[in-house]
Parts: structure tokens; sequence; C-alpha cells
């Protein structure tokens, strides 16, 4: 490969291609490399773990084509990685954190625009954070925010705050309806239907239930709580455009 005597094998169970280097971060480059160019194709979507910052702006770097999406991986991200990715990372539409953040980790920067943000382990994030995002689905897989954070949240979306959102997911601890809806109830009607929400982003979720609620301009959105202690906003229309 390029010139080089690369050991290769079959994966027994998955049957793709196993090579070994002596230098993996080599190796991943040169892979890269020999498969884009004889496709003639650019890397649409990277997946993270070590050395995450200089393996993202490599690829950046090498191709004219922006990522789509960016997954970070691994055990714990460092700080300087976290703040990368959600700040100065150059994607086109998506953003996967499944790694856990440093101890005591914040993020005082303005989240920069990213249409699908997608972060498991979200102790960290807090209310101002939530309030300076810009995306159309925002999914916290964990998180330390209240059933009061989830009620600005609201109020700020009913503003005209984060207009582009059309699906907050988060797990807040105990779920409790009366205070995310606390002051709003005036403006709420009870929805026994179930509705899927369909995602561009190449997913769908069901609502059972719900409780929606309308801001100045018609747009509804329907709030509702999952068995998991996930509350769930979706927008009405969904978005019409496939990221995917």
């Amino acid at each position: 490969m390029n010139g080089q005597d690369v050991p290769v094998q079959v994966h027994r169970s998955v049957g793709n291609l196993v090579s070994y280097w002596r230098n993996k971060m080599d190796g991943l480059k040169t892979i890269t490399d020999y498969v884009t160019n004889l496709f003639n194709i650019d890397v649409s979507d990277v997946c993270v773990s070590k050395n995450a910052i200089k393996l993202i702006k490599w690829v950046i770097r090498r191709q004219k084509t922006p990522l789509e999406s960016v997954t970070v991986c691994g055990v714990t991200s460092s700080e300087e990685e976290l703040i990368y990715i959600l700040r100065d990372c150059e994607t086109l539409s998506q953003i996967e954190i499944c790694s856990f953040s440093p101890r005591h980790f914040r993020f005082s920067e303005k989240f920069r625009r990213i249409d699908f943000l997608d972060i498991w382990y979200g102790e960290w994030v807090t209310l101002d954070n939530l309030l300076t995002m810009d995306g159309i689905d925002i999914i916290l897989g964990s998180s330390s925010l209240s059933n009061n954070d989830v009620n600005v949240f609201l109020e700020h979306w009913l503003s005209g705050g984060c207009p582009r959102l059309k699906l907050f997911c988060a797990r807040i601890g105990t779920v409790d309806i009366l205070q995310l809806l606390d002051g709003l109830m005036h403006n709420v009607v009870f929805v026994e239907d179930r509705r899927y929400y369909t995602s561009p982003f190449g997913y769908r979720r069901t609502l059972s239930f719900g409780y929606d609620i309308q801001r100045a301009d018609g747009v509804t959105a329907t709030v509702c709580k999952e068995r998991n202690e996930n509350v769930v906003i979706a927008v009405w229309p969904e978005t019409t455009h496939n990221y995917n």
C-alpha cells in the first residue's frame, strides 16, 4: 500500500480487512489517502478517540469538502478537545460526543451553529449553555438540568430563541410536568394521540401523550415525559431536508 508491505487479514465475524501498523496514526493516514484516491472521494465522517484534534485538523486540511459529521469516543476527552469540538471544529451538520468530560469541566463560550448535537454525558451542560445553542436536534443523554431550567428554555423558545429547533431531549432526573410548564398553562393543550417525530438525521422518535404549546407565530411544540425520565420537546412540522 503506497509502496509499503502491510500485514492484512480478514476479520472472522465482521468480514472486513484488518491491517497492522507499527504507528496507528501513520497507518490511518495512509489508508485514508489510499482509499480516497482510489475512489476519488473525500472523507465525510470522522470517529476519533485519541489525538482527536490532530486527526480532525489533518482531515480538514487534506480536502476541500467540509466534514459532515464528527463523533468523539473514548473514556474521557480533554478540556482542550471538547472546546475545540464545540467551538472551532468545522463540520457541516453533526457532532456526537460519546466520551466523558474532565471533572469540573465548564464550557463558557457561545456554542457555534451545530445542526445535530448529541452529548451522551452532558452533566456539564448548564442553562446558560442551553440558551446559546443553535441547533435542529439537541440531545443530552444525561444532564444536571432541572425542571426549572427546561421551563426557562421553553420560555426562551416561545420568545423566539433557538429558532431552528425541531427536537430537544434530555434526561433530567425526575420530570415534573407542572414545573416544566409553570407559568405557561394558559397556553397548553393536552394531547392523547401518539405522534412520531422523523428526524432529518436518520431516526424516528415516538411521543406518547404530551402537551402542545404554541408560539406567537403559530408554531407548535409538544412537550412530553418519557418513562426513562427524559423530557422531549418536538417542534412541528419536522424539517423536510434530509441531512444523511
